[in-house]
C-alpha cells in the first residue's frame, strides 16, 4: 500500500514528471578579490588640511564561463576623493571583487539576468567591505558606499542595448 501511495504521488507531482529535464542549480563556488590599488598622490599634504571630499564613483560588471556551468563575475569599483575646493587628488581605489558560480539549468536571457543582476547583488556587499578597509588603511575616514540596484542598472543596460540595436536596424534600412 506504501507503494502505491508513493507511485500516485509521483504520477501527480510535476517535479517527478519532469525528472529528465536539467535541474536549476545556483552556487557561489568562491569570492575572491582580484585586483586591489590604493594611491593617495597628495599625501602627506592632504592630511594637513580640512578634508572636503568630493566622491566621484564608477561601477562596471562583467562576466564569462571559464568552465562548464561554472562563471566568473566581477565587479570592479573605482572611488576618486578629490579636494572639492581645490580639485586635487585626496585618494582614488579601485577594486575587481570577483565570484565563481556554479550554475546550471538556467539558459538564455534567465542566464544572462543572472550573471548581470543577481551575482553582482552577491558580490557587492564583499566589494564594498573592501573599499571601506581600503581607505580606512590609506588614512582617510571610511567611505561607505550605498547600496546599488543592480536590477535596475541591468534593466537600463538592456534598453540601451535594444535603442542601439534598433538604431542601427534603422540606419541599415536607409
Amino acid at each position: 500500500m506504501a507503494e502505491e501511495n508513493n507511485q500516485s504521488a509521483a504520477a501527480g507531482n510535476p517535479a517527478a514528471d519532469q525528472q529528465d529535464k536539467p535541474q536549476l542549480q545556483f552556487s557561489v563556488q568562491r569570492i575572491y578579490v582580484k585586483d586591489l590599488s590604493f594611491e593617495a598622490p597628495n599625501s602627506p599634504a592632504v592630511f594637513q588640511q580640512p578634508f572636503k571630499p568630493k566622491v566621484g564613483l564608477d561601477l562596471n560588471t562583467s562576466s564569462q564561463q571559464v568552465g562548464e556551468g561554472l562563471y566568473e563575475v566581477v565587479i570592479k569599483v573605482t572611488a576618486q576623493v578629490t579636494h572639492s575646493e581645490e580639485g586635487t587628488t585626496s585618494f582614488l581605489a579601485e577594486i575587481e571583487q570577483a565570484g565563481l558560480f556554479r550554475i546550471a539549468g538556467i539558459e538564455g536571457a534567465q542566464l544572462d539576468h543572472t550573471l548581470g543582476a543577481f551575482c553582482p547583488n552577491v558580490l557587492f556587499p564583499y566589494a564594498r567591505e573592501c573599499v571601506d578597509n581600503l581607505v580606512n588603511r590609506g588614512g582617510f575616514p571610511p567611505l561607505m558606499l550605498a547600496p546599488v540596484n543592480f536590477e535596475a542598472i541591468y534593466a537600463q543596460k538592456k534598453k540601451r542595448e535594444a535603442e542601439q540595436a534598433q538604431q542601427q536596424g534603422a540606419q541599415t534600412t536607409q
